[in-house]
């Protein structure tokens, strides 16, 4: 397995593709991952896990980072996948709407972001964990200027373990490029990719910008909507992409 983590840039002919579980308002890597690539594959055929991103995300108040979590049902559901998963009521929504405006409300692009934003807690109505994140990942993709195809995994055919799995999707899509964060050095079996002619590359989340932000020490890993909040239109500065 190839143990070097490398940000590598797409060649001019090659058409590249990743493929991950939706995340509930990531944090900008997610999003500089989808922008890196020329297919984005919403990858939740697999399994919801507890306490993950999945439903849940930090942003940032005076009092330290703050978790925003999406409630749903998993009592007797231990073996659901995300796609499968139902969201437990509605009153989650203008609870976190108020707790987003309770710390960003000051922040320089409030009103721009939350013109199209605050509709999704407030007027959405949404029974689905996937169907929530996907919504809230393609709205942030349209407002960042990102133009990646996204499609879903319920699209392809899903065969063999895990890594064959993700190979079948590439090999539809026809890319000659797979691009996955370091964390999947632990389980990817690149070999595989290899012999089909798909070169696997390592997305390197280091060495962010730091942009302007409130509430002491700066940090990198909150959802997406810091970095909104306080740059608005020049966001994409701050990214790789």
């Amino acid at each position: 397995m190839n143990a070097n983590v490398k940000f590598a840039v797409n060649p001019k002919d090659s058409k590249s593709v990743a493929i991950i579980q939706s995340n509930y308002i990531p944090w900008k890597g997610y999003f500089d991952l989808i922008a890196a690539v020329d297919v984005f594959v919403i990858y939740d055929d697999m399994q919801f896990t507890r306490r993950d991103w999945r439903n849940r995300n930090q942003i940032k108040t005076p009092t330290g980072l703050q978790w925003l979590t999406v409630p749903v049902l998993v009592k007797g559901k231990y073996l659901q996948r995300i796609n499968e998963t139902r969201i437990d009521g509605t009153d989650w929504a203008k609870a976190h709407w108020k707790t987003i405006t309770h710390n960003y409300s000051k922040t320089p692009f409030f009103k721009e972001i939350s013109d199209w934003l605050a509709p999704f807690y407030l007027e959405g109505q949404y029974s689905n964990l996937s169907a929530l994140n996907s919504t809230l990942i393609k709205e942030i993709c349209s407002y960042l200027n990102i133009k990646t195809d996204i499609r879903d995994s319920n699209e392809f055919r899903l065969e063999g373990d895990k890594s064959g799995k993700l190979l079948n999707i590439a090999k539809t899509l026809e890319a000659d490029r797979y691009l996955t964060g370091p964390s999947a050095q632990a389980y990817l079996d690149t070999s595989i990719f290899e012999q089909s002619g798909i070169t696997v590359d390592w997305f390197d989340y280091s060495n962010y910008r730091i942009y302007p932000q409130a509430w002491g020490d700066f940090t990198h890993h909150v959802s997406v909507i810091d970095l909104l909040f306080n740059c608005g239109p020049n966001a994409r500065q701050f990214m790789k992409y």
